[in-house]
């Protein structure tokens, strides 16, 4: 958030995002607050920075500093913030921002525009005609482990069956106890296999930081967590592809999670903080 390029004043400049198209003049959703319009800036021919008004209360001081450490105040308004960003996603590409993105003033959001022109409108060119999709995988250790050691003691059975009961059941153990070491081992091969797979696909790619809490349903662990900058024409085999690929670690006690389209946020460039969002 640009705070400090805040000046005294009761209201704040809050930008969305950049798009190309002048079609995104007729937004129908509402700014974060759930109240103002959504305005557009004119930059250049085809350069539009999308906008609302917000109270500068809102985003700066101990207030604020508040309502930002609250879920009930951003939750709703985060989400309106991507309303924003998907409603313009239709009519053209998009540069999405950060939520909580703001200037003091329409001349301070011009010299920032002047600042990153280029980049602003090569990333513009390049996310044209692509969107962005996430996988996440999900990780059941007791059934991975339990297929895992299925495997392994079926591989071996001739070699085991040939031991005394009590040496067999050592080296049972023994086995199952290399197999827990092993689980890591499996996943990094699994993933690079997979991750590999998918990026032949995507424009970009990008991995991202996991989350430490469990799945809602299955309370397995997160373990994946990607981002594919896919073009149009690849999308449809890649979601057959991420089908079959889940089709094919499911029993093993891997899930993977199909999500999109969405913003390309994990793709944006970055631009100096000088005066910026």
């Amino acid at each position: 958030m640009g705070l400090d390029q805040m000046e005294s004043g009761e209201t704040a400049l809050y930008l969305f995002c950049f798009a190309r198209a002048d079609a995104v003049r007729g937004l129908q959703a509402t700014a974060v607050d759930g109240h103002r319009p959504v305005l557009t800036i004119r930059h250049a021919p085809d350069l539009w920075a999308v906008v609302s008004e917000v109270a500068r209360e809102d985003f700066c001081g101990p207030a604020a500093e508040l309502h930002l450490q609250q879920l009930a105040w951003v939750a709703p308004r985060a989400v309106r913030h991507e309303a924003v960003i998907e409603e313009v996603m239709a009519y053209s590409p998009v540069l999405p921002l950060p939520f909580g993105t703001l200037f003091s003033s329409a001349e301070a959001l011009s010299k920032f525009v002047d600042r990153h022109r280029e980049t602003i409108a090569l990333f513009l060119q390049q996310v044209a005609d692509h969107e962005e999709w996430s996988v996440k995988g999900w990780l059941d250790r007791k059934q991975a482990l339990q297929d895992l050691t299925s495997t392994r003691l079926t591989a071996e059975q001739n070699r085991l069956s040939a031991l005394p009961p009590g040496a067999r059941h050592f080296a049972e153990q023994r086995i199952c106890r290399d197999l827990e070491k092993g689980l890591s081992l499996w996943l990094n091969e699994t993933s690079r296999t997979v991750a590999s797979d998918l990026t032949r696909y995507a424009a970009d790619f990008r991995e991202c930081a996991l989350s430490p809490s469990a799945h809602p349903e299955s309370g397995a662990e997160e373990v994946l967590n990607w981002a594919f900058l896919l073009p149009a024409s690849a999308i449809a085999a890649f979601q057959e592809r991420v089908q079959r690929a889940d089709l094919d670690y499911r029993p093993q006690g891997l899930t993977l999670q199909l999500s999109g389209p969405w913003p390309p946020f994990r793709f944006v460039p970055a631009m100096s903080s000088t005066g910026a969002p």
